[in-house]
């Protein structure tokens, strides 16, 4: 017997296209195709997260708990979310197949609407003057919203001393982040990050305040008492040894740029004068001109007696 196929296809009429939802409702997505033999529908996200599937638990009302089920795959022409959140933003295919090729899909975007929301990773920054310094702030919104830093009830844009950036995350993340080059004083004080669109606007504020550099390493002065007597004398086996002493640096420092502190000298090798030598033979004739002396007076009395 001879049997007819068709492939499937959608009925526009009875299609769901783009649909906007404000954060906390509920969306109905629907998807009707027509074929033969009958096409299977099924539902999923583009981006290959799970379907978030929220059912009520029997007796309760809308705003009570639900049974939350998540899966990779829903099968039915009707997609009902409840509750929605901004984490199901994004696009949901519309699969319709019969195992007549060729199947069909359909793109569907949920775009879930919310007010401005920003988190601060750090209130508050030091830094030493001199420095580099970056501050951020990681703003979510949709629809998209103007964002921008302030200070002392100024706008701050990009210039030679500012860098402001916005760093795309998600439909609906940003990353503010605002770089403030060789830090000085008039810089410190208290920065906000402002974010606003047509739900709402936010601001949070960082405070920046300078912290004391490394300090610089001074040589001491000798004093006027000092004795070079005193001075240690080395070898060379403690000489080669001091010399090849490596420098101790340590570049641990407060703030969000790295600064280096100054490092630790090598002690000052010094090598002791020299002592005066004696040499033996000059003690032999000290010895025999004193024998020479005690000898004279002793023959000058002899001398006398026989007279």
């Amino acid at each position: 017997m001879l049997s007819i196929v068709v492939p499937p296809d959608f009925i526009p009429e009875e299609t769901s296209s783009d649909v906007m939802v404000r954060e906390g409702g509920q969306v109905k997505l629907t998807c009707r195709a027509r074929g033969v033999p009958p096409p299977r529908v099924s539902w999923r996200r583009e981006d290959g997260k799970n379907i978030i599937i929220r059912k009520p638990f029997a007796g309760s009302g809308l705003n009570q708990k639900s049974h939350v089920t998540l899966v990779g795959e829903y099968d039915g022409e009707e997609l009902n979310l409840t509750k929605i959140s901004r984490n199901e933003m994004g696009v949901y295919l519309c699969i319709a197949s019969n195992g007549v090729p060729p199947g069909v899909s359909k793109r569907i975007f949920i775009n879930v609407h919310f007010p401005p929301v920003i988190h601060v990773p750090n209130q508050l920054v030091g830094a030493p003057l001199g420095t580099d310094v970056v501050l951020e702030c990681f703003v979510e919104a949709s629809p998209k919203s103007i964002n921008y830093w302030v200070k002392d009830n100024a706008m701050i844009i990009s210039s030679q001393q500012h860098d402001v950036q916005a760093i795309v995350k998600s439909q609906f993340e940003v990353r503010m982040v605002l770089t403030i080059r060789n830090l000085q004083k008039h810089d410190v004080g208290t920065y906000k990050c402002v974010a606003k669109n047509s739900l709402g606007d936010v601001e949070s504020s960082i405070r920046l305040y300078d912290i004391p550099g490394p300090a610089k390493t001074q040589t001491a002065a000798r004093p006027f008492f000092y004795d070079e007597e005193d001075e240690p004398v080395y070898g060379s086996a403690e000489i080669e040894k001091m010399d090849n002493k490596a420098l101790s640096v340590d570049n641990a420092i407060n703030g969000h740029v790295g600064y280096p502190s100054v490092a630790t000298p090598v002690p000052t090798t010094r090598v002791g004068k020299k002592r005066p030598t004696i040499n033996a033979s000059s003690n032999a004739d000290r010895l025999m001109a004193s024998n020479l002396l005690a000898v004279i007076p002793m023959l000058f009395i002899a001398r006398q007696r026989c007279q």
